[in-house]
């Protein structure tokens, strides 16, 4: 393969993303046109369509990107076969890549991206086993909602603090016999 072309190709996905990503801030993705972004990003439609489907293609390819860059994130320690139940990487991302984030939860792509390093061992532990997907749900849904509302607050807190205020969360578990 030509690797000039790679690079352009490259070049020009990336592009495309900044731009959708950027519309996606002010717009529903139903608002969003293939006008819209070729006229900011300043490509040909036939070049739009050369890398994507529709919208919705380039939308899904964003979303698996970024949930591919968290799975990274822990990489070493599924290597290892361990889990550290450290959220502070994830925390420090999400500070650092905000607006990919907001993106992510508006595109409602956001089912996979927590339960990726969801700890099974630690939660049979504490639950036996029993109704381990409600709690799986529970969790998921409430570590969204803190990151959400971190997000929404433009990420005021330091990722430790937000580690803090999960951790805390998750250890009432131990106090309410739950």
């Amino acid at each position: 393969m030509n690797t000039i072309n790679n690079k352009r190709r490259k070049e020009t996905r990336n592009k495309i993303s900044k731009v959708f990503i950027n519309l996606l801030q002010n717009k529903e993705i139903n608002e969003i046109t293939v006008t819209d972004i070729c006229k900011l990003a300043k490509i040909n439609r036939s070049t739009f369509y050369v890398n994507y489907l529709d919208i919705y293609d380039l939308a899904d390819k964003i979303g698996k990107d970024l949930e591919q860059e968290v799975f990274s994130l822990y990489q070493e320690e599924r290597e290892a076969n361990h889990n550290s139940n450290n959220f502070l990487k994830l925390f420090k991302h999400i500070k650092d890549n905000q607006l990919f984030y907001k993106t992510y939860f508006k595109l409602n792509m956001d089912k996979n991206l927590i339960t990726q390093e969801y700890d099974y061992h630690l939660s049979k532990e504490l639950y036996n086993d029993k109704y381990i997907d409600y709690h799986m749900e529970f969790f998921r849904a409430g570590l969204n909602a803190i990151i959400k509302k971190w997000l929404d607050n433009g990420c005021k807190e330091s990722p430790e603090e937000i580690e803090n205020i999960l951790i805390s969360e998750y250890n009432k578990k131990t106090r309410y016999n739950i």
